[in-house]
């Protein structure tokens, strides 16, 4: 398993380093530093860098590095995990993790470290769990005197820490029962120039929010439609499940022709697989507070909310003229906030005269800075058209333009 963790800065320099094993000395991060951080971005393709019997796994964040050091077989998929939840960790006590947060609590970060990896084995990584016992100042003079009024404490931590149920505390108590759920959904399109669709897929994400008491069980249905085709006596029962289903026919499984079927999809560890696989139900108990349940991913029938239509003419090597068509294909009853349109333009780029059309078409403007014309939408009010024409004015290149 792993041998050890080395956290590193854009320079290169160790802020972090932590050995478990006797297999490895702190002179091996000299050589991930050497052989990775220090080279071209064009020779660092793989996030798996092998030297001689010795493997760095590494990931990239902000302004740092995180590696994770082994000299034996180890599951690529289970060390990034690793690292990802060590980075989710850091934020979730830090607010952000950079440079500046990881030497302000270096002390903590090391703290954190001997808890989630035992002997180079990962433990619990819970951040609810952790918190319990390996907590900042602001959270100790409370849990100090929580531990004065009952001498428990320290065996209930010591059982969620070990038990079924690692990320949730079972004496959690709310005055009011509330659970809220969002589905947030990315559409990633590849249009030719002659506005045929030559990929389109969908990711999304299911964040919850919840404040319930006890150890509540949770169920929600993908498709209850096919729940109830396939076990009528099971009607009454799922009728009380939030539906989370794109459209009548679900998500996955046998529709109507009308169903989105899902390509791949990643739960949170609290989601019992195996009642997922059987009727596609949901069945969980859910850590307390904000968690991401489920994300997903689909590549079939996907409905594109906007299609645009862009026409650049080259008027000579002076000029260049941009006309942007955007059509909303959504209901009327419904509508878009906060669109951003970005129009790339040549480096060379002087001045740009812009005109927008349509009723609430939002303003357009030139960014030099970023080569761009940002146009800005408030409102797109569904089956609408929106369109903005530009001129723009080229300075002569002594070389021509790739």
């Amino acid at each position: 398993m792993l041998s050890a963790v080395f956290i590193y800065n854009q320079k290169g320099e160790v802020l972090i380093s932590r050995l478990y094993r006797h297999d490895v000395k702190r002179s091996v991060a000299d050589v991930f530093r050497v052989h990775v951080i220090s080279s071209p971005t064009s020779v660092v393709r793989s996030p798996v860098t092998t030297l001689g019997s010795t493997s760095f796994y590494h990931i990239r964040y902000d302004n740092l590095w995180l590696c994770a050091v082994t000299k034996n077989n180890a599951s690529a998929a289970m060390v990034f995990e690793f690292l990802y939840r060590l980075l989710g960790l850091g934020v979730s006590y830090f607010g952000r993790f950079d440079e500046e947060s990881v030497k302000n609590n270096f002390v903590l970060i090391y703290e954190l470290l001997d808890e989630v990896l035992d002997f180079g084995y990962p433990q619990n990584i819970e951040v609810d769990t952790l918190k319990l016992y390996v907590t900042t100042e602001s959270v100790r003079s409370t849990r100090g005197a929580l531990q004065s009024e009952s001498l428990a404490i320290p065996q209930s931590i010591t059982m969620q820490a070990t038990g079924a149920t690692t990320w949730r505390r079972n004496d959690i108590l709310y005055k009011k029962n509330e659970a809220f759920v969002d589905v947030i959904e990315s559409v990633n399109l590849i249009m030719s120039a002659k506005g045929t669709v030559l990929r389109a897929d969908v990711q999304g994400q299911i964040v919850m929010r919840s404040f319930l008491s006890g150890m509540p069980e949770c169920k929600f249905g993908l498709n209850d439609k096919l729940v109830l085709d396939r076990d009528p006596a099971g009607a009454a029962a799922g009728a009380a499940a939030p539906q989370l289903g794109r459209r009548p026919g679900g998500m996955g499984g046998q529709g109507d022709g009308e169903s989105v079927e899902i390509a791949d999809c990643q739960f949170h560890q609290c989601v019992r697989l195996g009642r997922f696989d059987t009727d596609r139900t949901i069945s969980f108990i859910p850590p307390d507070g904000e968690f991401e349940l489920m994300r997903y991913r689909t590549t079939e029938n996907v409905n594109l909310p906007f299609k645009v239509l862009p026409v650049v003419r080259e008027m000579g090597k002076t000029r260049i003229e941009y006309e942007v068509l955007i059509k909303s294909n959504f209901s009327a009853k419904l509508s878009a906030t906060n669109m951003a349109v970005t129009i790339p333009t040549p480096p060379n780029a002087t001045k740009c005269r812009i005109k927008v059309t349509g009723a609430g078409a939002g303003k357009a403007k030139y960014h030099p800075e970023e080569n761009a014309i940002v146009w800005r939408i408030a409102r797109f009010q569904g089956l609408q058209e929106l369109a903005l024409t530009a001129v723009v004015d080229l300075a002569p290149m002594t070389k021509p333009t790739p």
